[in-house]
């Protein structure tokens, strides 16, 4: 019997709407029943939380791990690395690689390579569309037995209405969710920041948040329609707050994300033309921000995720029209989120953040996962709130280096993070 023994720990379980400084026991790789004491015969670890928050497994629903066919820029085992270095016991991974995951092989390889190599769990999407290319439905029955979590066509969105339906109501017969990219073609043509006063004084092609709006009440339409829940991933944008609000206050299965960069930084970073700060859906102006954290406030919003995305250096070390989208995300979101939405803005309290990180994306995928109810999996994240720290690119578990947030000062980080019953990684 192998036996962890978390002592004294904040203990914070939303889903079981439990908040107290207690011990907590893993036996065997599972969450034992509260007041549980180690056998007298057993190997058991000790360790002294103290001061920390003991909470259930961090999971990231949005994260790009680049494999198969992008190891230059991540692999599943150096993106799991970053993930557990980060707080996260969990990931999703997106289906937008190369081949892109639209078939049950595709899906079986990216499980067989994380079986191998993942030091944390790993779930993979599959394509809404073959090929990611908006046009033929991908075989979605046979990607759920092989064992996907959602379908998403993630870096590109379906433009064709009538196909996003049918993939919907293909959807609604395997109990999955669909996460969009919400990205109108037409609206946003050759964008590549933000459309507004920066955009027009740095002569970049502006992309208008309304290009993100239109898709995001398409959505709330669909998902009245065909009673299938749509997770809007990645809103930047305060008009889609707006809508979100209004679709779920009727109802609708609709839910939505933010990542941590369109709550810290506004258009006005691309002044410098640095490409780490160019990213899809592009950084918006300080009034989308204070509706985006408004929305979380309320709940409208409720999922926290990354976007990790990295790239090479050379990829990002280029003119701003070409470079690609995207940054890294998993190392440094839990210290922006904590720093902005509890310590700053005072929007959330740990309870909420926690539950945004943990039971809300369980949910929405139906994964065992966001709970340290008896008998669960023993995936454990201990975080430390108040630590001051400074993020350093060099120090990234990540195979690439593409974030705009070198040198940030954060406030609160994990500590350890616990797979299984097994410290997968510690600081």
């Amino acid at each position: 019997m192998n036996c962890t023994l978390i002592k004294q720990g904040r203990v914070i379980d939303p889903a079981n709407r439990r908040d107290e400084v207690a011990d907590l026991l893993l036996i065997d790789g599972r969450i034992a029943p509260p007041g549980s004491k180690p056998s007298p015969d057993s190997k058991t670890e000790e360790i002294d939380a103290r001061g920390l928050i003991v909470a259930p497994g961090l999971i990231d629903l949005h994260v790009h791990l680049r494999e198969p066919g992008q190891s230059a820029k991540e692999t599943i085992a150096s993106g799991t690395r970053a993930a557990a270095a980060g707080g996260f016991t969990s990931v999703v991974c997106m289906p937008n690689t190369t081949p892109a995951v639209d078939s049950p092989s595709v899906v079986t390889w990216i499980l067989e390579k994380a079986r191998a190599e993942a030091c944390i769990n790993v779930f993979p999407t599959g394509a809404i569309t073959k090929a990611i290319a908006g046009e033929e439905l991908a075989p979605i029955g046979s990607m759920h037995k092989a064992g996907i979590v959602a379908l998403t066509d993630d870096g590109r969105c379906v433009q064709n209405h009538e196909l996003m339906r049918r993939a919907l109501e293909y959807a609604r017969m395997f109990n999955l969710p669909v996460m969009d990219h919400c990205q109108d073609y037409n609206l946003v043509g050759k964008g590549v920041m933000h459309e507004g006063h920066v955009s027009t004084v740095l002569g970049l092609p502006g992309w208008p948040a309304a290009g993100e709006e239109i898709i995001v009440q398409r959505n709330a339409l669909l998902a009245e329609l065909c009673g299938t829940p749509i997770h809007c991933q990645h809103l930047s944008s305060g008009g889609s707050v707006r809508i979100l609000r209004e679709a779920r206050s009727r109802g609708v299965p609709l839910s939505g994300e933010i990542c941590p960069h369109h709550i810290a930084l506004t258009d006005e970073s691309l002044r410098s033309f640095d490409t780490n700060f160019k990213m899809n859906p592009p950084l918006r102006t300080q009034r989308d921000i204070d509706l985006l954290i408004e929305g979380v406030a309320d709940g409208t919003i409720t999922i926290l995720a990354s976007d990790h995305a990295p790239h090479c250096s050379y990829e990002k070390e280029t003119e701003f029209d070409i470079a690609p989208f995207g940054i890294l995300g998993l190392e440094t979101q839990l210290g922006l989120f904590l720093k902005i939405l509890v310590h700053e803005k005072k929007a959330i309290d740990l309870n909420r953040l926690v539950a945004m990180f943990t039971i809300e994306p369980a949910r929405l995928l139906n994964l065992d996962r966001g709970t340290l109810s008896t008998g669960a999996p023993a995936d454990v994240t201990l975080i430390d709130p108040s630590m001051e720290w400074i993020c350093d690119k060099h120090q990234s578990a990540s195979r690439s280096r593409n974030t705009p947030f070198h040198g940030w000062h954060l406030k609160g980080r994990a500590v350890r993070t616990i797979v299984a019953g097994k410290s997968v990684w510690q600081l």
